[in-house]
């Protein structure tokens, strides 16, 4: 059974950092993409970062130079350090990892950014 377990969400005030953690499990095949997704209340789902097995990143362009994705491949775990929050990053941050043809889903974490 595939399991993607998120951590780190949490309250901070705006300049504040946060750092998201979610391990994967179960996933038998070779993982090639994981990334964090995000949705704001209201809005879509939208991209944050990427990051491939060889370590190729793509980011928002509203997170660039603020936050970093780096993953372990040995544990299967994909990291997202967030620094400089404000309060548009306030949304529900979703892990997301793809095996072949299958993308798996956590069960998101709530990132909330406010004084």
């Amino acid at each position: 059974q595939v399991q993607l377990v998120e951590s780190g969400g949490g309250l901070v005030p705006p300049g504040g950092s946060l750092r998201l953690s979610c391990a994967a499990s179960g996933i038998i095949g070779f993982i090639y993409h994981m990334g964090w997704y995000r949705e704001p209340r209201g809005k879509q789902r939208e991209l944050v970062a990427t990051i491939t097995n060889a370590r190729s990143t793509n980011y928002a362009d509203s997170v660039k130079g603020r936050f970093t994705i780096s993953r372990d491949n040995a544990k299967n775990t994909v990291i997202l350090q967030m620094n400089n929050l404000k309060p548009e990053d306030t949304a529900v941050y979703y892990c997301n990892v793809i095996s072949g043809t299958a993308s798996y889903w956590g069960q998101g974490t709530q990132v909330t950014v406010s004084s």
